[in-house]
């Protein structure tokens, strides 16, 4: 059977078609495209019209499938009117609006959404908008399925990251919701992945059914993480970084609370109990301040660097927004009276080295707060082809570290629609039937 996974990261999409057999799943490239968020009159927004034209041009190219699944980054949504039209650009979760957000729930609160307090949960962004015309609420990969199919619903794993889901009830938590003040009447029914939604009503050549998928593009990639046990950590790494394990039950307690872990719905009942690390948006923007493209050069330079001579916390709120990031990484050292990098290879080395020390700490802490024993980490995601951070991450931990597969959220995308039409019964199997992985020890070289 064929597929197509539309599949949106922070910085850039792509639209894949896959082929998958009893044994195997073949994912192909077949249009990629940038993410390019607008500034318009001092607010910050997703140029959700680009990125739709986009995706109905992989669709084109895609061809004759069987089924179309969406996945995006969390949080962000657009709002409809009552005639189901969109009330302005969606607001990128960068945004400036939500700053003045610096406390979190309360144990009380956290015992009901269990989530990670970060300044742009949607919760905090939709406290800052005007709802007066507002009938339906829609998260990205929601408003894009309703254009292909002009049905609304909300699916299961973006909702969990809205701040505004009971993760023990799996559905709104509506008295949370009022008390908020916010109108029950814009959230939508939720469903879980591998719902069908219904057949395409936009015009791209042929015809399909669009199946609601895990959209979130982390809950995607867990559902690729090629696992042979429970014992195992993941690190969703691209321009955001999730690092946590897969569990049964939330943890909601006052410890798991103060540590600002969250507990998301995943595929399959799971939860998918994490930390979010800055991940490589701070090289990201190190590369555009530089007018630098050859990452290859850089992260071979990076490995012959001085080890260990400055570190920084990535998640520092000074990294949080786009900018000058070279200029913050030296006002962060002088801050901290570290020595700031001298060069670009240095910065570099101080960049990965911070997530792999940051990995280890939140590793550590999902490990201790969930009872889980971890015997292996998995970098999914682009991270998994930077063998240099990958080293750095299995040295941090002290566990082998398996890379693979890069396009982790694409494949749990494409593996949840096969099993919602009969296929793919052992998801992580196939995975590591099909995609090339490998394999890093604690020290085992490269810098």
């Amino acid at each position: 059977m064929r597929f197509t996974a539309v599949d949106l990261g922070a910085s850039s999409g792509r639209v894949m078609r896959a082929e998958v057999t009893a044994d195997r799943v073949e994912l192909v490239e077949v249009h990629r495209f940038p993410n390019r968020p607008v500034t318009v009159a001092g607010t910050f927004h997703w140029d959700i019209l680009a990125l739709y034209q986009d995706m109905l041009e992989g669709l084109r190219k895609a061809g004759e499938v069987d089924s179309i699944g969406v996945d995006s980054w969390a949080v962000d949504y657009g709002l409809l009117d009552g005639q189901g039209a969109l009330i302005g650009n969606p607001v990128h979760y960068r945004d400036a609006r939500t700053a003045r957000y610096t406390e979190r729930l309360d144990l009380d609160g956290y015992q009901v959404n269990g989530l990670q307090f970060l300044p742009f949960n949607t919760l905090y962004q939709l406290l800052e908008s005007r709802l007066d015309h507002a009938e339906t609420l829609l998260m990205i990969p929601d408003l894009l399925t309703y254009w292909l199919t002009g049905v609304k619903g909300a699916e299961l794993t973006n909702a969990s990251t809205t701040g505004l889901f009971d993760v023990r009830g799996r559905d709104w938590a509506r008295p949370l919701i009022a008390d908020l003040g916010l109108p029950m009447r814009i959230f939508p029914e939720i469903s879980s992945p591998g719902t069908v939604v219904g057949p395409l009503t936009v015009d791209v050549g042929h015809d399909s059914v669009v199946t609601r998928v895990a959209s979130h593009d982390t809950a995607s990639a867990v559902v690729a993480v090629p696992a042979r046990s429970p014992a195992f950590a993941y690190i969703s790494c691209g321009t955001w970084s999730l690092v946590g394990v897969e569990l049964d039950e939330p943890v909601l307690t006052g410890d798991s609370l103060a540590a600002n872990f969250t507990n998301e719905a995943g595929a399959d009942g799971t939860i998918r109990y994490l930390r979010n690390v800055m991940g490589l948006w701070i090289l990201q923007e190190c590369m555009r301040a530089w007018g630098e493209s050859d990452l290859d050069g850089l992260l071979r330079a990076a490995a012959l660097a001085e080890p260990c001579r400055t570190a920084i916390d990535p998640d520092d709120p000074s990294f949080l927004p786009p900018g000058d990031m070279p200029a913050r990484i030296a006002a962060y050292c002088a801050r901290t009276g570290q020595p700031s990098p001298a060069s670009r290879a240095q910065a570099v080395r101080c960049i990965l080295e911070s997530l792999a020390l940051a990995y280890r700490r939140a590793v550590s802490d999902a490990a201790r707060l969930s009872g889980r024993e971890i015997e292996v980490v998995h970098i999914v995601g682009g991270g998994a082809r930077n063998a240099l951070l990958c080293q750095l991450t299995a040295d941090a931990t002290g566990l082998p570290v398996v890379a693979g597969p890069v396009e982790a959220a694409a494949l749990g995308n494409v593996l949840v629609q096969a099993r919602a039409l009969g296929l793919a019964t052992e998801p992580r199997e196939l995975v590591r039937r099909s995609q090339p992985l490998r394999t890093y020890h604690p020290g085992g070289g490269l810098g």
